[in-house]
């Protein structure tokens, strides 16, 4: 069975990553991943029902021999997104984790586990860690939210596990600064700016960004800050100055006088204490940032302090970019709860570190679909216990997008002699794909 024919033209700018006849497993398979209910590459095939008419190997092939790249058409998918980004494009970058199964499987070791650990116990789980960098767009059907459209991606090995499979060791901020590096370069006339959390605020990012992206994180309290260094006068010996004078850290900022401001983030109004500066980082003494440190007077959360290198941004802009950050939060709940992230089961290096990723990035489409054509046939379901939904999920787009599927398919058959037969084929199959 093949998806509605607006979702399959989205598929086409990704032909350019591969051969003619990989796209068209291509498509079969992620026209599977919709309809079945399990995302494992033979649940797919059935899915697929009639369009799967090659022989099985040929679709596991597809990820694990197959000569395609992965950022290519994560690329493919960022030019897709792009018309719907005026402006700046603002990122999100994070990791998560994909729980596993099996000593075997490529790339698989102990990660941190950030769903069970608790602020007082850390819990570690086997799996993969994958690096995801996407773009946070507001598409059109729900104005004032964002969502966070993955693009790129990079499955990190521990030391363990990068000595047994003759790696080198990359650590995550590495492999981050490497993608962002990949997609600045793609598009280097477009200006880029990457929102993270403390994970990625580091030395080793914010040293190694891209000339075209800017970089917006959380700062310790404690943090040592630094004013510009004064002029070097005339006839001074020794090496010139590097830092400033050294300015109150964000703590004792915020134990002084402070303006009191009201926040309109992460969909609810809050009160907040917060004081800000152009300051300097102690690893970092020549690049100026906008430095704020905030008290949350409602919402229960604790004191932070962020900083962004638009140190020409007001307080307000710095705290509202940050708060974007959560949209890939959403995502990796979606991917996972709706799209099987963590259930495909390939165990060879290509296939691991191209199967999952597309996940994500059918995430991605299904929601630029929905963007285009897919809310103007969304109907939403009578449930009176969900009475203060008022906009779509993504379950509510994949249902939209496997109804208009099953849709196109039926009217394009016969309802008359042989064709009648197809029909009815097609909703056995489909209702045994969904059970």
């Amino acid at each position: 069975m093949e998806l509605v024919p607006g979702f399959t033209a989205l598929l086409q700018p990704l032909a350019q990553a591969m051969t003619a006849p990989t796209f068209d497993s291509v498509t079969t398979l992620i026209a599977g991943w919709v309809l079945a209910s399990r995302r494992t590459v033979t649940r797919m095939i059935l899915a697929a029902g009639d369009s799967a008419d090659k022989h099985d190997s040929s679709y596991h092939r597809v990820f694990s021999v197959a000569r395609w790249s992965l950022d290519r058409v994560g690329l493919g998918v960022f030019d897709l997104i792009r018309p719907s980004i005026a402006g700046e494009v603002l990122l999100a970058l994070d990791d998560t984790l994909a729980r596993k199964r099996g000593l075997k499987m490529f790339g698989c070791g102990m990660h941190h586990d950030p769903l069970l650990s608790t602020r007082s116990q850390a819990i570690m789980n086997w799996g993969h860690s994958w690096v995801v960098l996407g773009a946070i767009v507001e598409l059109p059907f729900r104005p004032g939210h964002c969502y966070c459209l993955p693009v790129l991606f990079r499955l990190y090995l521990n030391k363990a596990k990068a000595e047994k499979h003759r790696r080198v060791y990359r650590t995550r901020p590495e492999l981050a600064v490497e993608m962002l590096g990949v997609l600045c370069s793609h598009r280097k006339n477009k200006r880029f700016h990457v929102v993270a959390d403390s994970a990625y605020g580091g030395q080793s990012v914010l040293n190694r960004l891209p000339a075209n992206c800017d970089l917006t994180s959380r700062l310790l309290l404690d943090a040592r800050l630094y004013d510009a260094p004064p002029a070097r006068e005339p006839r001074t010996k020794g090496r010139p100055r590097k830092r400033g004078d050294q300015l109150p850290t964000p703590a004792a900022m915020l134990a002084a006088r402070c303006r009191r401001v009201s926040l309109d983030i992460y969909g609810r109004k809050e009160t907040a204490r917060i004081a800000d500066c152009e300051a300097r980082v102690h690893k970092a003494p020549s690049r100026p940032l906008r430095v704020v440190a905030v008290e949350p007077l409602t919402g229960g959360r604790k004191r932070q302090a962020f900083y962004t290198t638009r140190h020409d941004a007001s307080a307000e802009q710095v705290i509202a970019w940050y708060a974007s950050r959560w949209s890939i939060e959403v995502t990796f709940h979606d991917a996972k709860q709706h799209l099987g992230f963590q259930e495909p089961q390939a165990w060879s290096r290509k296939g691991v570190q191209r199967t999952a990723p597309m996940a994500m990035l059918l995430y991605s489409l299904v929601l630029l679909w929905f963007a285009q054509e897919g809310h103007r046939n969304y109907k939403p379901l009578d449930c009176p216990w969900y009475a203060s939904q008022a906009e779509p999920s993504l379950a509510d787009m994949l249902a939209t997008l496997r109804r208009q599927s099953v849709r196109s398919k039926v009217l394009s058959l016969a309802r008359r002699g042989p064709g009648s037969r197809k029909v009815r084929q097609l909703l056995e199959n489909t209702l045994a794909n969904a059970a």
